[in-house]
């Protein structure tokens, strides 16, 4: 179960942003800069920073700065903890259909039973 509830609230607020589920798309394949991460939202510079900035905050990025040049890094760990709390709504999903299943073959069965033969 995930233990610390406001830290997946921080990560669903980072992800409910278009722009920042963009950053991320492009930081799956490696690390990236600022500028990098930019030019496909046509955005300016301190305005991916900031989208940055929350993505950090939620931890589902780390940024490095060597020089002038800001570099980002995607980590792994916050959407193992989005994947584990989704997949107990799957899991209880699964059951109800289970069950709704189970349902209608015994309303089958009973209208088999009801018509009788042939």
């Amino acid at each position: 179960m995930v233990s610390d509830v406001a830290q997946l609230d921080s990560v669903f607020h980072a992800l409910a942003h278009s722009a920042r589920r963009t950053i991320i798309q492009q930081l799956r394949s490696g690390e990236k800069n600022l500028s990098e991460l930019a030019a496909p939202l046509k955005m300016s510079f301190p305005a991916v920073s900031k989208h940055v900035r929350v993505l950090e905050a939620a931890r589902l990025v780390t940024r490095r700065v060597r020089g002038r040049s800001h570099f980002c890094q995607l980590r792994a760990e916050p959407f193992a903890e989005v994947s584990e709390y989704a997949e107990q709504f799957r899991q209880l999903w699964e059951q109800r259909f289970d069950a709704l299943e189970d349902l209608l073959a015994e309303m089958q069965h009973e209208e088999k039973k009801r018509k009788g033969p042939g």
